[in-house]
């Protein structure tokens, strides 16, 4: 009699999701044996903060923040956050956490769907190849950093003709180039005054000795034997991490998700006390700040863009990690903290870049303008050049070079978990067992793909995959989820779902969420897709164009990417049963494979009798069934 007490008493918590957020005692209900956790929510915090903090808060937010407006791109940025960014992250964050599942498998809920989850794993599989390559990058620059002085801090032997650390100015005497006219006391005017482009030694370097690059895409070359292995390294320290998946990554996660702070914190108090760079912080946030250019549409789509890719929205990563997150976890205030830290950590490495940029400025006595750039420019070129004019400059560069590492790796760690956990929960009778091999397996493959990015042409490859899949094929994904999570299985359906695991919540808690999943997010991406395309340029690496076959493989991968979509959808069509309208509207509901992952969380929503009821009420073609399913996903 007491035990039948104390399971009808058990049974009533857990249906409950009201009680069992107020009962401390209830958390091991919560525990996911066959699947796993997160140890603490510590380690999904930091690997969620890890993933979205990404190399382009450092190389590629300064430098959008000072091309538009400065100071004033904080405003729309901002905006785009709050109106997009968070919104999306919330929602992807509750899908994966809802079911337990990765990006493949939440569209259980839309099945016609299901090739929006192949493509975010395409994706990700084919940004890992490349990102390790990056990380290949920051591990040789960062051996490269225990020399003293730095070799790319002069010219040396590996320097041509054209290496300089000033630039160089002839003036024209008579039709006669005088090099040295300055030393001889010569008045020249300026008309008479020829600049001669050269190059940094940085920037020689990167070229000559760090990739050893060749003149264009077509001249591929031998392998860089040293970027190799530190290719080989990286993808040895990425398998180790992750070689008991989430139990292992939980850990290192809490170095390499809080060094970066550290080493920020460090260059940015090193860096303000340096001559020159208050004049790098006016160009990044201060007086040179440009309200008015809050008038052009170009800056409110960049900064709609940055806020999309850096939270790393349709990766499926978010999806991924929050799979592993206990069914009663608030991911609503998880998506708040990791959103605005990923923000803020991009204003504070803006402010230690920039000014030890403006010391740079204030060395070669050139305005600070010219000497900023974004993406590789700025990581391997730039800032390692300001940095080799510092006092002690091997400990800056190792700090730095170490920092993007930690960097790179956090999001390496969640891309290769997106991959191994699709896999396994696709199979996982035969693949639960073997995470390490199938980690290790995972890791090979991405090193022997990566070799062609670290050949004297590598350069190339790393940039045009990063142009044409890490960039508007995003959009497309994310807008298919909106469409697919709001429109057809319903922003209802979804809301008391999240509720489940928040709890009841009033319809004001839930309005700004309406208006932002059912109108301004989807009308945003939209707007930034269109102009996207509409404002496509072939991309080029520096002045070296791209010849018609390499774009052509561009596109290619685009379309490799996308036609999973449409492929997946046939599939389930041709699988379905019943005419062609029934085929899809039975494609258009929830599987009955759609609830939360253990029992003790479904409760009479998600019982099995309720879930063959709701398949059975999609299959019928009566009109008003139609028109019911349509307005419960509008109101």
């Amino acid at each position: 009699m007491r035990e039948h007490i104390w399971n009808t008493v058990k049974d009533f918590i857990w249906s409950n999701p009201a009680v069992v957020d107020q009962n401390p005692h209830t958390n091991e209900g919560d525990k996911n044996s066959s699947r796993g956790n997160w140890a603490s929510k510590k380690e999904y915090i930091l690997s969620t903060i890890g993933y979205a903090v990404g190399l382009g808060n450092i190389w590629r937010f300064p430098y959008l923040a000072y091309k538009n407006g400065g100071g004033a791109f904080l405003i729309p940025y901002f905006g785009m956050l709050v109106v997009a960014g968070i919104p999306l992250f919330f929602l992807e964050s509750a899908l994966g956490q809802f079911c337990s599942q990765g990006p493949i498998h939440v569209w259980r809920a839309v099945p016609i769907l299901q090739g929006v989850g192949v493509a975010m794993v395409m994706v990700t599989l084919i940004v890992s190849v490349y990102y390790n390559v990056i990380i290949a990058y920051s591990l040789y620059y960062m051996f490269a950093s225990f020399q003293s002085p730095l070799l790319w801090s002069a010219c040396m032997g590996w320097a041509d003709s054209n290496c300089s650390n000033s630039p160089k100015v002839y003036c024209n005497i008579s039709g006669v180039l005088m090099a040295n006219w300055t030393q001889e006391n010569i008045t020249c005017p300026s008309s008479n005054k020829i600049r001669v482009p050269v190059q940094s030694p940085s920037e020689q370097y990167w070229d000559r000795v760090a990739l050893q690059r060749s003149r264009s895409i077509e001249e591929t070359g031998p392998v860089v034997w040293h970027l190799a292995l530190c290719l080989l390294l990286s993808s040895v320290v990425v398998a180790a991490a992750l070689i008991k998946g989430i139990k292992s990554s939980g850990k290192v996660v809490y170095f390499t998700a809080t060094f970066p702070y550290v080493v920020l914190v460090i260059l940015l108090v090193r860096g303000v006390t340096l001559e020159g760079a208050i004049d790098g912080i006016e160009f990044y946030v201060g007086s040179q700040s440009n309200l008015t250019k809050l008038t052009e549409a170009q800056v409110w789509k960049d900064a709609a863009t940055q806020t999309f890719y850096s939270l790393s929205i349709g990766w499926g990563g978010v999806m991924t990690l929050a799979s592993y997150s206990k069914f009663h976890n608030n991911m609503l205030k998880d998506s708040f903290v990791v959103t605005l830290t990923n923000a803020g950590t991009s204003v504070l490495a803006g402010f230690a870049i920039f000014s030890i940029l403006g010391h740079m400025a204030h060395v070669y006595q050139i305005p600070v303008e010219e000497v900023v750039k974004e993406g590789f420019g700025l990581a391997f070129i730039a800032y390692p050049d300001a940095l080799s004019k510092l006092p002690v400059s091997p400990l800056w560069s190792f700090l730095f070079f170490f920092m993007l590492l930690t960097v790179g790796l956090d999001s390496q760690f969640a891309g290769i978990e997106v991959i191994t956990t699709c896999l396994i929960d696709s199979f996982p009778k035969s693949l639960t067992s073997k995470h390490a091999l199938l980690t290790i397996t995972t890791s090979v493959l991405l090193y022997l793909l990566g070799l062609p990015c670290v050949s004297q042409a590598g350069i190339y490859w790393v940039t045009l995959v990063d142009q044409f899949v890490a960039s508007w094929v995003l959009l497309i994904l994310a807008l298919l989820e909106i469409i697919g999570v709001i429109y057809i299985y319903g922003g209802n359906q979804f809301i008391m779902d999240a509720e489940m695991m928040l709890g009841k919540k009033s319809c004001a808690y839930w309005f700004w969420w309406r208006v932002c999943w059912f109108v301004i997010s989807p009308c945003v991406i939209v707007v930034i897709l269109i102009w996207s395309l509409m404002t496509f340029t072939p991309p080029a690496y520096g002045s070296v164009q791209y010849p018609a076959w390499a774009l052509a493989l561009g596109w290619c991968m685009v379309a490799f990417i996308l036609l999973w979509i449409p492929v997946m959808a046939t599939y389930k069509l041709i699988r379905a049963q019943g005419n062609a309208l029934e085929r899809v509207k039975s494609l258009c509901c929830p599987s009955e494979k759609w609830h939360p992952y253990l029992d003790v969380h479904r409760g009479e929503r998600y019982s099995e009798e309720h879930c063959r009821r709701r398949k059975t009420r999609c299959k019928q073609t009566r009109p008003e069934t139609r028109i019911n399913v349509i307005s419960s996903s509008w109101l």
